[in-house]
């Protein structure tokens, strides 16, 4: 086969592989294993070395070893259920060879009577007998089986023989591209091809070898990838020309005058740099990205309120209802009655929805707030200028896309995001966006004191919390996770709800992942509203929410979480003016790394830092805490081991973008890696 620059061999359907069947294509799927190169991806764990034979009187009883025998008898039971049996002898002793399941026509076949043949597998040892039960590997060919065979995580219902012979079946026939590296490039990587890469990343005496060239060469051309992708998606954006909008900067001086507090210098700055996107003739495609209470909203909405009186509308879109209704009072008590504002939600009912989509249509409503519904081919525009979303992680790089498509040109798209990101990941997360970052806490918001708390000493937390509500506050508990897989711990909750209910009867109240939609609204609402005192809660009440009377938040296991996610639940209080605190409970037995995690903490209230950190401590897998849909999930590189080659892979961008090179010659490059649909209108 010419397989030269042949990509399309590698991105083909894993059935196109010889002995890979629909069955065992569904069972790979179900690891996310959909082409031929995902397989490439999945790297083996440790060998078995079959290179060494034995001779049948020095074989050890529970270890895997090779041997050369020569069956001379059969044994086949009339019996069904019995397993076939083979004697098989060297000039050393005898040795059986069981077959549970196998046919009688199959066993004869490979293990034909006087002829020599070369088995593998795990020795047993029966009724005074050497014994082989199923084993992994028999061949007449002895060089087929002496060797290193690479153990993999097996997807079950797939033997460590067919996956080894699946995989040697790819390498055979990997394309051997063009060089799409530069030699200023490659020297960093001693000139090594991706082909021979590959080849080295799958040899048994390369597991593990993280330094070497093969493994830095492979895991920067996954990162560059990633990088020229959001690149050309950004450069693409930029070519739309658009209608630049035009408004009176006074009027934006004089709402600000009005505000009941001073905006930040980054604020202020933010809102500068999206102002000269809005005007400009290029097409707005921005993520305001800031830490928990850095003040995003209000910056979003100063920049809608210049977007309407431009003569244009805006959708604000969030995630939940009770945040896309919260963002809607706040314009409302903001804006008052000069801009015509409304709310489209699930619960709208029918008069109202068919009002607002009729409204929305004539350009009555300046400014709509909701959830993705507002997206919905139902709902049309007169006049969409700006979209707004909040909560910039539910989103990958293709959604991203489509929405800003959606829009049409003349409609900018500002994103935020209260989620802190290593600057390693910033680029591979948002290199298809600008980006504008708030760091500085306005100064009414008062710094949450963090305190760490034995879990033997409960009944001082007790005493801290009828304090806290005898002063007319409110409690968030958060109860722990069952272990570091992430799953929720719903009886913990439950449990700790019927411990504090006895202490504060009719006054908490409970909420965890399975708690109904509707009824998880109905109980945010009311804690808002302030019906009950304690919200007993598992992570779900992570994200966005503002309940300026809720100063306190106690966090359970608090050393099974990791830093980032414990700094987005802390931002859950002090969001009013009031001292708020964080309590951290832990067992008296914590490693030296969680000590460490709880320690920065405490230090810390800047959620950029605490990424940095939290990823040296924890490994990039799991640097937020909880799974973004929008982050791009590696197989090689690695943000914290890399950083050296997520340098060199921005250098070269910008470079590349300066000059204004083509970049057709990574076409290859791109279609494999990103396999994203954005790519075929990039290349």
């Amino acid at each position: 086969m010419n397989n030269k620059n042949n990509y399309n061999y590698l991105l083909s359907d894993l059935t196109k592989l010889k002995g890979v069947g629909s069955k065992t294509a569904s069972l790979l799927k179900r690891k996310k294993i959909n082409t031929i190169f995902d397989l490439l991806w999945k790297l083996p764990k440790s060998y078995t070395d079959r290179s060494i034979s034995s001779n049948i009187k020095d074989l050890k009883i529970g270890d895997v070893q090779t041997v050369n025998i020569v069956p001379y008898k059969y044994n086949f039971p009339r019996i069904r259920n019995l397993p076939n049996r083979v004697l098989c002898k060297d000039e050393t002793g005898t040795l059986e060879c069981v077959f549970f399941n196998s046919y009688e026509g199959y066993v004869r076949k490979i293990l034909p009577l006087g002829k020599s043949v070369t088995i593998s597998g795990k020795i047993g040892f029966f009724r005074n007998k050497y014994q082989i039960t199923n084993p992994n590997y028999v061949s007449e060919n002895s060089s087929l089986i002496k060797t290193k065979h690479n153990q993999y995580s097996l997807t079950e219902g797939i033997t460590e023989k067919v996956y080894n012979n699946i995989i040697k079946q790819i390498i055979k026939d990997l394309p051997k591209f063009d060089e799409w590296h530069n030699k200023n490039i490659l020297k960093n990587f001693n000139y090594i091809s991706w082909y021979k890469s590959i080849n080295e990343l799958h040899k048994p005496d390369n597991i593990g070898k993280y330094d070497k060239d093969f493994y830095q060469r492979l895991a920067f051309d996954e990162i560059f990838s990633s990088y020229l992708v959001h690149s050309e998606i950004r450069k693409k954006i930029k070519k739309i020309k658009k209608k630049g909008k035009s408004f009176n900067i006074n009027n934006q001086s004089k709402f600000i005058s009005e505000l009941e507090f001073d905006l930040t210098k980054d604020q202020l700055r933010s809102l500068d740099t999206i102002n000269k996107d809005l005007i400009s003739n290029q097409k707005m495609f921005r993520l305001l990205q800031g830490d928990v209470g850095s003040g995003k909203t209000i910056v979003a909405l100063i920049a809608a309120l210049n977007v309407v009186h431009s003569g244009f509308q805006v959708a604000v879109m969030a995630p939940t209802e009770i945040l896309a209704r919260q963002h809607f009072l706040l314009a409302k008590k903001l804006f008052k009655t000069s801009i015509k504002i409304d709310l489209l939600s699930s619960k709208s009912e029918y008069k109202d929805r068919k009002r607002i989509l009729k409204n929305l249509g004539n350009n009555k409503i300046n400014i709509i707030f909701g959830t993705h519904s507002i997206f919905q081919k139902k709902v049309e525009f007169k006049k969409l200028g700006l979209i707004i979303i909040d909560e910039q992680h539910k989103f990958g790089v293709n959604q991203r896309k489509k929405l800003s498509d959606k829009g049409g040109p003349n409609c900018d798209v500002l994103l935020m995001s209260a989620t802190p990101i290593p600057r390693t990941l910033t680029m591979t997360i948002y290199g298809d966006m600008d980006l504008s970052i708030i760091k500085e806490k306005p100064k009414f918001r008062k710094e949450v004191k963090t305190y760490t708390k034995l879990e033997s000493k409960i009944d001082d937390i007790i005493k801290f919390v009828k304090k806290e509500i005898k002063n007319g506050n409110q409690v968030f508990w958060v109860c722990p996770l069952i272990d570091e897989s992430k799953k929720i711990d719903h009886s913990s909750a439950i449990i700790k709800f019927k411990f504090l209910e006895k202490i504060f009867p009719k006054k908490v109240a409970l909420l965890h992942g399975k708690t109904d939609p509707i009824e998880k609204d109905l109980i945010l609402n009311n804690f808002l509203n302030k019906k009950f005192d304690i919200l007993v809660s598992t992570t779900i009440i992570e994200v966005g929410i503002d309940f300026p009377n809720a100063n306190v938040i106690i966090i359970e296991n608090a050393n099974k979480f990791g830093l980032s996610q414990l700094h987005q639940l802390r931002g859950r209080v002090g969001r009013g003016n009031k001292e708020s605190s964080c309590i951290l409970m832990f067992k008296s037995s914590l490693t030296e790394n969680a000590k460490k995690r709880l320690s920065i903490l405490k230090k810390s209230n800047d959620g950029f830092e605490i990424s940095e950190e939290d990823m040296k401590l924890r490994g990039y897998g799991d640097i937020l805490g909880f799974k973004q849909s929008g982050l791009k999930i590696f197989k090689l590189a690695d943000p914290v081991l890399n950083e050296n080659l997520f340098r060199l892979a921005e250098n070269e961008i910008k470079r590349i973008e300066k000059n204004n090179e083509d970049i057709g010659k990574f076409k290859t490059l791109m279609k494999l890696y990103d396999q994203a649909d954005i790519i075929n209108d990039i290349v």
